[in-house]
């Protein structure tokens, strides 16, 4: 998945949402890469896009298509 800046998403990586909310990327499944708290086991079903470990809502999942009128922004990279 691509972030709205035009970067695309990996474990670890610390986004800006809305240009408000911080969040980690925990689980990528576009890239079939996962951290160690949530494996492919657990998220893998979604087949798509990332898992978001936001600081407005917990775990947030996004895909490419979610994100028209959202912005999701790359931060710091892992």
């Amino acid at each position: 998945m691509e972030y709205t800046d035009g970067n695309l998403a990996r474990v670890g990586d610390r986004v800006l949402i809305a240009k408000q909310y911080q969040g980690v990327v925990v689980a990528d499944m576009d890239g079939d890469e996962y951290s160690s708290k949530h494996p492919k086991e657990q998220w893998g079903y979604l087949h798509s896009g990332v898992m978001i470990d936001t600081d407005f809502g917990g775990l947030v999942h996004y895909e490419q298509d979610t994100l028209v009128g959202e912005t999701i922004e790359l931060v710091q990279r892992a």
